[in-house]
């Protein structure tokens, strides 16, 4: 199915809106959040609509998919990983994306370490909502977790990032945001020096608006973004 310009442009515009206001209760400045286009459903051939509709960062799920649209679109976007990575495709990607969102297991970290042709940044990925079906560092592990990145040359910690447990509405997502808030808060006292946490993956197309209200830096939007 072929997308419509104008529909995407103005989903991206109303999307930018939604942020701005969800800033402005939140008494934070919209230009410190970021939209990552999510693309994990979105053809190759439709990149293109976003750069036009002004976005300038994307996001894959999939490193096959990820290399494959890097290469037919690569200039266009910085790229970031934002899916599970398995430690066998970190070869993949490193050298390839700005940041990996989703690090939280000790083998990936160290083929981050041993393939990447320089320093990664990447975000720890913590469960603040305590579910099974999510991935995760789990919060109390947190501090023993960047313990372990902390000699690691070639990992630059830049932050956090969460996915919350499936929810019906929005607001109830609004409790694992502001855990992963106050973790970056208190990681950024006992670990200064060392690893920084300046950002804040968290919210989808579901619930951004209350991820920006509890500090979000970085939006991992998809379907908001191609519809008016």
């Amino acid at each position: 199915m072929q997308r419509n310009p104008d529909d995407v442009k103005a989903g991206v515009a109303r999307t930018r809106e939604r942020i701005a206001a969800a800033a402005a209760r939140a008494g934070r400045d919209a230009s410190a959040i970021e939209i990552v286009a999510a693309v994990k459903y979105l053809a190759s051939e439709d990149l293109p609509l976003l750069h036009a509709a002004g976005i300038t960062r994307v996001g894959e799920n999939r490193t096959d998919q990820l290399v494959a649209k890097q290469d037919a679109f690569g200039d266009l976007f910085t790229w970031d990983f934002i899916g599970h990575l398995q430690s066998r495709k970190v070869r993949e990607i490193v050298g390839r994306v700005e940041l990996i969102h989703s690090l939280f297991t000790e083998s990936t970290a160290l083929q981050i370490e041993s393939r990447s042709p320089a320093p990664q940044d990447v975000l720890v990925e913590v469960n603040t909502a305590g579910d099974p079906d999510k991935d995760g560092v789990a919060p109390a592990d947190l501090d023993a977790f960047l313990e372990l990145l902390a000699p690691l040359a070639n990992v630059r910690v830049r932050g956090l990032m969460t996915m919350p447990s499936f929810a019906e509405s929005a607001e109830q997502s609004r409790a694992a945001f502001a855990a992963l808030r106050e973790l970056a808060a208190g990681a950024e006292e006992r670990w200064s020096g060392t690893h920084r946490f300046a950002q804040l993956s968290m919210g989808t197309s579901q619930d951004f608006e209350v991820a920006v209200e509890e500090g979000a830096t970085l939006v991992r939007a998809g379907s908001v973004l191609l519809a008016p």
